[in-house]
């Protein structure tokens, strides 16, 4: 039920991190995938290294926060492969880190646009063709940033919070046509974009501590968890919250 073959994925932010681990991981899986970013050359990186493994992908760039971008996106996909069977809305952005009093607004804006506004751009534009076959899978990459406050990713964590809100609502709105939304939310990953925070030695020493599992998360942990949900092995979960942290959020306080 995890087998992808004959199914087209599209995964936004897939250049580098949990998109790219995702990308590779549903190439894997035997679907076609489209890796897109802002910057081509790196996403060519990313589709090299999975047609060289006997995958299928191809490069689209696309700027998300720009709404004639992500239309380009998916109709390009769309002259590509025909179809999208699976859509990972990953790319996000964190302008500001510290206080919301500090925030400036333009800031604030960029957050909402590209964690948010985009997010319902595409599945928007991506959902009438699921729902014409009556299948399919969209997963919003959401963040435990969202589970508590923050003094310095406050206006990062609202938009992953609403992104929460956004795939219980498209479950609910698309869900008799045969789309699944969902959202996934990864604990503390090494990533380029989370750099900051895991190479901070306060941090690592309180995953390690207080974190069930001992250590910070992988792309690839978050990756074959978003394989399950684009697969069918998912096929009765819609409208969920679900968290890869380690068990972070959970682990006791004292």
């Amino acid at each position: 039920m995890f087998e992808m073959d004959g199914k087209v994925a599209l995964i936004t932010g897939s250049s580098r991190g949990i998109g790219r681990a995702t990308a590779i991981a549903l190439a894997r899986a035997g679907a076609k995938v489209v890796v897109t970013s802002r910057k081509k050359d790196a996403c060519d990186k990313v589709v090299d290294e999975i047609n060289s493994s006997s995958g299928e992908a191809i490069t689209i760039a696309c700027n998300v926060s720009h709404k004639d971008q992500c239309q380009n996106l998916v109709d390009e996909t769309l002259k590509a492969f025909g179809r999208i069977d699976a859509l990972v809305c990953n790319a996000s952005v964190n302008p500001h880190y510290g206080p919301m009093s500090e925030m400036p607004d333009s800031a604030f804006e960029k957050i909402l646009n590209s964690n948010v506004v985009s997010y319902l751009w595409l599945c928007n534009m991506v959902a009438p063709q699921m729902a014409e076959r009556g299948a399919g899978s969209i997963v919003l990459i959401s963040s435990t940033g969202a589970d508590k406050g923050s003094v310095a990713l406050g206006g990062y964590a609202i938009s992953k919070a609403a992104e929460r809100q956004m795939a219980r609502n498209l479950a609910v709105e698309w869900g008799k046509k045969g789309i699944r939304a969902n959202s996934l939310s990864p604990g503390l990953v090494k990533t380029d974009f989370a750099k900051a925070l895991w190479t901070d030695p306060k941090a690592e020493n309180l995953v390690n501590v207080a974190t069930p599992l001992g250590r910070i998360g992988e792309p690839e942990d978050i990756a074959d968890v978003v394989l399950f949900l684009a697969s069918d092995a998912s096929r009765w979960i819609t409208g969920q919250s679900l968290r890869a942290d380690g068990g972070l959020t959970i682990s006791e306080t004292f």
